[in-house]
């Protein structure tokens, strides 16, 4: 017994895959032609330790400075093109609600950090785009991070509801749809 025991640890070890919640476990996937349909609702809520990030100016900030509103944090670098090609959908999904209900911390884990990042925005054509920092990438404590880009969605008391560790067309109406949901649900 503690041969098979000591087996499935191992081959859990190597397996790669980070599940820091309940619930993070692979599920099949329905494929229904929308990306919004790998977004993953938790069994229950988590709460998120204050781990903090860094703005453009190199302040830190954490996610106790959300409490309220429903948080979308998204996990990106340049190097990642998925990551990239959501850049814009996701700044149009922010514009599509009240800042005082939903927010959406996209946050770099590039070394470089905001030296890396402003440029290449700004060559992106997204000079105005507001990007977080996380170049020690300290945000691994409380979200798995061995893949990106990785969305984790707060609730409006801090703790996570749900997450997708994949590319996600934002700009699909079921992205707005699934947001109202969580900021018309009082956690």
């Amino acid at each position: 017994m503690k041969l098979y025991l000591s087996i499935v640890l191992v081959l859990s070890l190597l397996s790669g895959v980070a599940q820091a919640y309940p619930g993070m476990q692979p599920h099949p996937q329905v494929n229904s032609g929308s990306t919004v349909d790998k977004v993953e609702l938790l069994p229950k809520s988590y709460p998120i330790e204050a781990i903090p990030f860094q703005t453009v100016d190199g302040k830190p900030v954490d996610f106790s400075q959300y409490q309220g509103k429903v948080v979308m944090v998204n996990m990106w670098a340049t190097w990642c093109p998925p990551c990239v090609r959501e850049l814009p959908a996701l700044n149009n999904l922010s514009q599509q609600f009240d800042q005082d209900e939903f927010v959406v911390l996209p946050i770099s884990i590039d070394v470089k950090g905001q030296q890396q990042v402003q440029p290449f925005l700004k060559e992106l054509g997204m000079p105005d785009f507001t990007s977080y920092y996380d170049p020690q990438q300290k945000l691994g404590e409380v979200f798995p991070l061995d893949y990106i880009p990785a969305t984790f969605i707060l609730d409006q008391n801090g703790n996570l509801i749900a997450f997708v560790r994949s590319f996600v067309d934002w700009d699909d109406p079921k992205a707005v749809e699934l947001i109202r949901s969580m900021v018309a649900k009082k956690y």
